[in-house]
């Protein structure tokens, strides 16, 4: 079954009409490469959002639902808010993180322990114009050897900070996590469910299947080529005869060379991101998988508004 099936009544209040039961949005922001994208994961208890060591993996918008006995948290994941990238797809990414400021209830505001950089800055300069309360979470605690190295840092962010509380976690190790779950509550308002309790995403399983492909491009790929690159799935369907889905996808990128380094020597590489790929979707879908993948070359996609527009890069969150 696509996961956009069932989202079909996200727009209506489950049959959860408890008083006592919770549901809210917490909007997970900060600049590129901090662990957004692994701190909803880990919340969620499941991979919703692709991840990657390079900064400005995550490119769009995206709610991870997580619904228990007595509550509903939307995270809504974005993209790293960051300084410099002139083109239109930096506008983009920086358009959809800010995005996420207005109608949520609390602001979780990441940064990495013990790093504290301009756009760190430029995000916390943002919120001081947002009736919003923030969560400061500090994470990667994990990479500070010694504990009392990490306190001058929490008194500082302390002192650049407009919050409410500040929570150390590593979502590495797992450490944290329930306590900042406890934190986000205090901010969740009192009333039904806002989606059906078996909603993981907003999003459709034709747009996760294209970010796994990414994924996979910006894990095997080296630093230049991932950032030229997107994914645009061409055919989606379920071949009743097979018993199998079949997608055909086409990875886009803005020169040739890139496409010879994305196709690999005697097409290597690109195998190697079809064979992870297939794995995750197979694991997401449960169900065999048909997977095939082009290159083609699409020159300056990136920093054309209409070819992004076309691509997916846009405010229709419902992709």
């Amino acid at each position: 079954m696509d996961i956009s099936d069932l989202n079909q009544d996200s727009g209506q209040t489950s049959e959860t009409h408890d008083t006592d039961f919770q549901a809210g949005f917490a909007a997970v922001i900060g600049r590129p490469n901090v662990g957004k994208s692994t701190i909803m994961n880990e919340l969620l208890g499941q991979k919703l959002s692709i991840t990657s060591h390079k900064p400005q993996t995550t490119r769009h918008r995206i709610h991870g639902i997580h619904t228990t006995d007595t509550y509903q948290i939307v995270y809504v994941d974005t993209p790293g808010m960051h300084l410099g990238g002139q083109k239109s797809i930096n506008e983009y990414m920086n358009r959809t993180a800010n995005s996420a400021f207005s109608d949520v209830d609390v602001i979780l505001f990441v940064v990495e322990a013990g790093r504290w950089t301009n756009e760190d800055q430029a995000v916390a300069n943002k919120l001081k114009n947002i009736d919003v309360p923030v969560i400061v979470v500090v994470n990667k605690i994990d990479k500070i050897k010694k504990k009392e190295d990490l306190f001058p840092f929490l008194q500082m962010i302390s002192e650049k900070v407009d919050m409410v509380t500040l929570v150390p976690v590593s979502a590495y190790q797992k450490n944290g996590l329930d306590r900042l779950v406890d934190e986000v509550l205090k901010f969740m308002p009192q009333q039904a469910a806002i989606f059906p309790e078996d909603d993981i995403t907003d999003r459709s399983t034709r747009f996760l299947a294209s970010e796994i492909i990414r994924e996979k491009l910006m894990r095997t790929l080296g630093e230049e080529v991932p950032y030229g690159a997107t994914v645009e799935i061409e055919e989606f369907k379920y071949d009743e005869e097979e018993g199998r889905w079949v997608i055909h996808a086409l990875i886009l990128v803005e020169r040739p060379g890139q496409k010879k380094i994305v196709i690999g020597n005697k097409g290597e590489l690109i195998k190697k991101i079809g064979t992870q790929a297939r794995k995750d979707l197979i694991a997401m879908m449960d169900s065999r998988v048909h997977l095939e993948l082009w290159v083609k070359v699409k020159e300056n996609w990136s920093d054309d508004a209409r070819a992004l527009a076309s691509l997916g890069y846009n405010d229709d969150y419902s992709r």
